[in-house]
């Protein structure tokens, strides 16, 4: 999933850096190298960028760290905390790449590459993101910080790409509340049942679960006992999506239970 445009992002014109992760170096390595790299600031930075471009991440992970640890009051130092959380995503180091970008952010809110930190922060929740039969807290979290960045710079790239993944993000809810309708179902639960697809159909009606949504809300309200109520969502779901399967299944049942 990973879509980073860096080619106008100032503090990574320079790099050249490929995707693929870095060998097994342990977070015992990146202490011990650090411990004796150069204290001044130039050859710290250029120690750390040299190992990212040679894709050594986690290294640079930790050299950057260390410019800003050595460094805190140096220009080096806020360009390392955001070089910190890109290299951190590189490798799946996504609590450490998100703490980098958060605290880049904090001390330098204003700054002109506070959309990319904010753009990090996103695409680390957004990559974690499981099967809708999980916890979908994450999901949420990806949600709330696209739609943060989305608020906050509407006009740049990050935000145009967020607003493709939140498509793809409300889709996964979506679908996480149509599991859970499908479980009441299977139990005989209506009530239960049409609460989830009704939460379908009123938060996420742009997405791919809605004529299911539907379908699934007229099959709930017919079991429940209120026909009129079951029409009605046949009539939305044949009005919305005529050529649908759903649609068939729907007209099918109202045909066996009229009104």
């Amino acid at each position: 999933m990973r879509n980073i445009p860096l080619k106008n992002f100032a503090i990574l014109t320079t790099l050249a850096v490929g995707v693929s992760l870095a060998g097994c170096a342990g977070g015992a390595r990146v202490k011990r190298d650090t411990s004796y790299i150069a204290r001044d600031v130039d050859t710290l930075y250029a120690t750390a960028k040299a190992k990212l471009d040679k894709k050594d991440y986690k290294l640079a992970a930790g050299l950057f760290d260390e410019v800003e640890r050595q460094h805190p009051y140096s220009v080096w130092a806020r360009r390392a905390q955001l070089m910190s959380a890109f290299s951190y995503y590189l490798i799946g180091e996504r609590t450490e790449s998100i703490s980098s970008a958060t605290r880049f952010l904090s001390i330098h809110p204003g700054n002109k590459d506070a959309a990319y930190a904010y753009y990090l922060i996103a695409l680390n929740y957004y990559e974690q993101i499981t099967d809708v039969t999980r916890d979908q807290k994450i999901t949420q979290q990806a949600l709330d910080s696209m739609g943060e960045l989305m608020r906050r710079y509407p006009g740049t790239r990050y935000a145009s790409d967020a607003r493709l993944k939140v498509d793809l993000i409300n889709d996964h809810l979506a679908g996480k509340e149509m599991e859970i309708g499908r479980f009441y179902q299977r139990r005989s639960q209506w009530l239960s049942s049409v609460i989830r697809f009704r939460a379908v159909i009123d938060k996420y009606d742009t997405t791919t679960h809605t004529p299911e949504a539907l379908m699934r809300l007229t099959e709930s309200y017919l079991a429940l006992g209120i026909p009129e109520e079951a029409k009605k969502s046949a009539a939305v779901l044949g009005n919305n999506y005529p050529g649908s399967k759903w649609y068939e299944r729907a007209y099918e049942l109202m045909q066996k239970n009229p009104a």
